[in-house]
């Protein structure tokens, strides 16, 4: 057999050898190239960052100054990069981090020998190690990460950390435990992600009590479906209890497929939305306090048609996301009060909104034309947001919708202490002028819920018919 027998074995030409290697050279350049690109910008941040340390310098308030400062900063940049301010800003502080506080990580990451995914593992893991001996994590974390994915290198890593750092784990938990927080992360189709970060201990019991309550539903629902099972709550002579006996037949159960995860998922959500807190500082001996009353507070756009049911469309929760119509219907049907809004029929902007007390009309006006933080790229909702005169009162501003508009607390302190300024059109329209002079327009958001006009019209127009 002749050596070159073998490509008939499917190892390929000796110009498909050729190929791949200019392939591969090919990556690798563009390796090294996509590596100078994101290190500059590493830099171009951390610079960002010392500029607005250094606009801060000398005020009397250093700290907000600083803030304020950045988020100014902030807010010019995302415009280039197309992203949210509060992007850039937690971008310019992890830039500074890592210049300032990962020399070594940046040296090597410069001259190749690690990756960027390296360089987010590192510091990652590395901030919990104090400044005195991140030298030396540093040092074995590099050498640990050479020839490695950052995805097998992290679990070392952690342990080099743990066993560098000075201080006990009991008492860097404490210290950790003191930022917990719930956060919710918006996903397609109506469906959002509840994040919590708690104790590993409470969010594993959290779990594990989920899954018991879980079970025992489904258990139930197995038992109630089985021909033959007899129903352990009637009495000696075999009668069952006037009230709630829809068990026994099964019709508490009917059409109940669900999994174990949807069961977990949907007693999660009851146990939040009805439950009680074990620790609630306003009850008394006597009775339970305010804090198992307090109920849900969204805000909800949805066009009558929907309500009606003659229309399967979306409604919108303001400043979120979609929700399906039926969910809308059911909170609809629920709510304790309703605020018709007459909304333009062409560009959809809220016009008036009915109510009987001006100034609550006007903050509810508002919410529904805003519907979210009107600084641009911000979508905090409006039910979270402040109240914010675009002409201060202070400078005879007048207390009126024209001149008013939604902004979160972030970016009503950025309107007021940084060189960025508004103007308010008609409509609601924003005109946003950063301290560099880049302009943004911010129209107010119109509905997603909308009426269309219809392709045919089978009835001629009756002139003394209402348009609707």
């Amino acid at each position: 057999m002749h050596s070159n027998d073998r490509l008939g074995g499917g190892m390929g030409s000796d110009g498909d050898v050729d190929a791949l290697a200019q392939v591969v050279a090919d990556a690798e350049g563009v390796s090294d190239a996509a590596r100078a690109v994101q290190i500059r910008e590493v830099r171009v941040l951390a610079a960002a960052g010392v500029l607005a340390e250094k606009q801060a310098a000398g005020a009397s308030e250093k700290v907000k100054a600083r803030e304020m400062a950045l988020r100014g900063i902030a807010a010019e940049l995302a415009g280039v990069f197309v992203a949210t301010d509060r992007t850039l800003q937690r971008r310019i502080d992890e830039a500074r981090d890592l210049v300032d506080n990962f020399p070594l990580t940046m040296a090597a990451w410069e001259v190749g020998r690690i990756v960027r995914g390296h360089v987010r593992v590192i510091q990652e893991i590395g901030c919990i190690v104090p400044v005195a001996d991140r030298a030396e994590f540093e040092r074995v974390a590099i050498e640990k990460c050479e020839g490695e994915t950052p995805n097998r290198v992290r679990d070392a890593l952690r342990m080099i950390a743990e066993r560098i750092h000075p201080r006990t784990f009991t008492e860097r938990h404490e210290e950790a435990a003191a930022g917990r927080c719930v956060r919710v992360q918006a996903g397609p189709d109506g469906m959002s992600d509840l994040i919590a970060t708690l104790p590993t201990v409470i969010a594993d019991g959290i779990v594990d009590r989920l899954t018991r309550q879980a079970r025992e539903i489904i258990n139930a629902r197995a038992q109630a479906d089985a021909p033959g099972t007899p129903d352990t709550r009637a009495d000696a002579n075999g009668a069952l209890p006037d009230a709630d006996t829809t068990i026994r037949d099964g019709s508490s159960f009917i059409d109940d497929a669900r999994t174990i995860d949807q069961v977990r998922a949907d007693v999660f959500s009851d146990l939040l939305l009805a439950g009680t807190p074990a620790l609630d500082p306003t009850g008394t001996g006597d009775g339970n306090g305010t804090l198992g009353a307090i109920r849900a507070h969204v805000q909800v756009a949805v066009s009558a048609l929907t309500l009606m049911g003659q229309d399967e469309g979306p409604a919108d929760l303001a400043g979120r996301a979609p929700i399906d119509a039926a969910t809308a219907r059911e909170l609809a049907g629920n709510a304790t009060s309703w605020d018709r809004l007459l909304t333009h029929p062409v560009i959809g902007t809220v016009l008036e909104c009915d109510a009987y007390r001006p100034t609550a009309a006007m903050v509810r006006l508002l919410r529904a034309r805003d519907r979210h933080c009107r600084f641009p790229g911000c979508r905090q909702p409006a039910i979270r947001c402040e109240i914010d005169h675009t002409i201060a009162a202070s400078d005879g501003g007048a207390t009126h919708v024209r001149n008013l508009a939604n902004l979160c607390k972030r970016h009503h302190d950025v309107k007021h202490h940084t060189r960025w300024r508004v103007r308010q059109l008609p409509g609601g329209r924003l005109i946003w002028t950063s301290p560099t002079g880049r302009v943004y327009r911010e129209d107010a958001p119109p509905p997603l819920v909308a009426f269309t006009v219809a392709t045919t019209i089978t009835d001629p127009p009756d002139p003394g018919r209402p348009p609707f």
